[in-house]
């Protein structure tokens, strides 16, 4: 199966767009601060999904959907630090969470998926 049939990446992917959408209200000198966080954390999700995807052995696939999970978890940080200091509102901080909520549980799958894989070959 071809990457960009992955319901995970997919999914990665309009969370990217969600995420550039609400860090372009932000105020204009978080652009080197939060902005740029948010905007480089959220890519690398399906980059890293890609990314391992587009390795040899599923315990380096594994390694870096792992690494996208962890930046699921450091977007969630970040989206309640923009909560806190009032840059979104609630409906948007639900808004990206819930997405953020659905990118967790694909990534989840997906590593499981690859640890059954890898579990079979040893």
């Amino acid at each position: 199966m071809e990457y960009t049939e992955l319901d995970v990446w997919k999914e990665a992917r309009v969370l990217v767009s969600d995420v550039y959408q609400t860090t372009k209200q932000f105020p204009k000198e978080e652009i080197y601060g939060l902005t740029n966080q948010m905007r480089r954390c959220t890519v690398s999700i399906p980059s890293n999904i890609v990314e391992g995807c587009g390795r040899r052995t599923s315990a380096d696939t594994i390694q870096f959907l792992h690494i996208a999970r962890g930046s699921l978890y450091e977007l969630e940080t970040q989206i309640y630090v923009a909560f806190d200091q009032k840059y979104i509102a609630i409906r948007e901080l639900n808004t990206i969470l819930a997405k953020n909520l659905s990118c967790k549980k694909l990534l989840n799958g997906f590593i499981k998926y690859y640890k059954s894989k890898k579990n079979t070959i040893n």
